[in-house]
């Protein structure tokens, strides 16, 4: 086992190196005062990051996306809660099969929902309606929000909740008073991982986006189709910026390691 451990550190290191370059060599990119994608570059510049915030369509689809993430997150939040502890805490009929309908979006490619969501909108009527483009992403983003819910509630003690039970205290006040702080962290954190997730959606959001709600991925995409300068660069390392912010802020307050190996 010591023989293979210098291996599989330069392994590791080697797949984080891999996984990493892109996005550093983008944000390095991005500083450049040079009118192409240039690398080594001679001088560093916000040449690209000033030209990002003073383009209208980049700046709008900004807005878009920040409106649409933050929405997403709290819709799938609050029907994450109720639906994790009920199939947490009770034997209710299909709860196997619900949980896997909770957690389906997670396996069903984006591409799939982006085609079904577009023939369901042009059925209902809901094409172009900022609403229906929430309720999308709502339910693209509530597998996140259910798993770690579902894991704050697995690892809670129910003592406390036993205690108030014992003194008198009804269903609301315990649940006001006691489960929900001890589950706020896992709440919280399936909140920004929602909203990550959300934010960075493209796949399926440009079959369901019109004109005037294109998110910024969407924008990105359609950006590069026409042209690949610099700008484009820009554009990406402030959402790596931003992600990198509440990836370090869902880490504080949940822990990284409790998502990916989940542990509660």
């Amino acid at each position: 086992m010591q023989k293979n451990g210098p291996i599989a550190l330069i392994f590791n290191a080697l797949v984080i190196i891999f996984m990493l370059a892109p996005l550093v060599i983008v944000c390095l990119v991005a500083f450049t005062p040079a009118e192409t994608l240039t690398l080594p570059t001679t001088s560093f510049s916000l040449r690209w990051f000033e030209q990002v915030l003073h383009h209208a369509d980049f700046v709008q689809s900004f807005w878009n996306s920040l409106g649409l993430a933050v929405a997403a997150a709290s819709i799938s939040t609050a029907l994450a809660v109720p639906a994790a502890i009920a199939l947490v805490r009770y034997e209710i009929p299909g709860r196997g099969a619900l949980q896997a309908l909770f957690l389906s979006p997670l396996i069903i490619p984006h591409l799939v929902l982006g085609v079904a969501m577009l023939r369901m909108f042009s059925l209902v009527g809901g094409q172009g309606s900022f609403g229906w483009l929430i309720f999308a992403h709502a339910l693209v983003v509530m597998p996140y929000t259910m798993r770690l819910v579902m894991a704050a509630l697995i690892g809670f003690d129910r003592s406390a909740e036993q205690a108030a039970y014992s003194l008198g205290a009804s269903n609301a006040k315990v649940f006001q008073r006691i489960t929900l702080p001890m589950i706020l962290p896992g709440i919280t954190g399936g909140w920004l991982l929602a909203f990550i997730n959300s934010f960075d959606e493209l796949t399926m959001s440009i079959f369901v986006v019109s004109p005037s709600t294109v998110t910024l991925p969407v924008r990105m995409y359609m950006y590069a189709t026409e042209s690949l300068d610099p700008m484009m660069a820009a554009v990406s390392a402030l959402i790596v910026f931003i992600t990198l912010g509440l990836m370090l802020l869902l880490d504080k307050v949940y822990g990284l390691d409790r998502i990916l190996i989940g542990k509660h």
